[in-house]
């Protein structure tokens, strides 16, 4: 059994694929993040927002300045919905942001319980290129993957939703070779898109 929590892999996850600020504003749905940063000392700058709406614009005005992806994470009910305006400015924008955000305890969703708001369908517009809710520890290593990887090739916007409850197991380092894992790597290289002969002699004529 991993003595990582997964709070603290999905955050080494992130310092693999280059992630070294995280803007946000901390909540009790994402106590395990918080303490996993925490713990993660001087290998991130946590920028801590007044408020999460902010923490999607910054991340996404540090996707703009220097070209990697920007990364917010907000805890989860009204802090998740307050991530919307500045992820929507990224998604038009055409700029890589990933969100991370907590959610209420597994055991209680679907419960009305207190703050649960349906996160994918919140979502789904502004991230449709790829959002997902952990609900194992061993997805927490390719939804990062894919999150950061989707991001950087569609230049848009990823969200992984994360329960509180789950940020606290075990960690999952490198899933089981079965039957219905997935096994993903770090690294993504940018295509180079090269036009036609044929247009480039017409764009020449113009």
């Amino acid at each position: 059994m991993s003595k990582q929590l997964v709070g603290d892999f999905l955050v080494q996850r992130l310092g693999e694929w280059g992630v070294k600020r995280i803007f946000g504003y901390s909540g009790d749905g994402s106590n395990g993040i918080m303490g996993a940063l925490q713990r993660a000392g001087d290998q991130f700058e946590f920028v801590q927002a007044r408020h999460e709406e902010m923490a999607a614009f910054m991340a996404c005005a540090h996707a703009k300045f220097t070209g990697e992806v920007g990364v917010c994470t907000a805890t989860s009910g009204p802090g998740a919905i307050h991530l919307l305006n500045g992820l929507y400015d990224a998604k038009k924008d055409h700029q890589p942001v990933v969100a991370i955000v907590g959610q209420q305890a597994r055991a209680a969703l679907g419960g009305e319980y207190q703050q649960e708001v349906d996160l994918v369908s919140l979502f789904k517009d502004v991230a449709h290129e790829f959002v997902h809710m952990a609900t194992s520890p061993a997805q927490i290593r390719h939804l990062i993957d894919r999150a950061i990887r989707i991001a950087l090739a569609e230049r848009t916007v990823t969200v992984i939703i994360v329960p509180n409850d789950l940020q606290s197991q075990p960690a999952v380092e490198t899933p089981a070779h079965a039957h219905g894992t997935v096994h993903s790597g770090v690294g993504y290289s940018s295509p180079i898109t090269v036009p036609h002969d044929n247009d480039l002699r017409q764009a020449a004529k113009c």
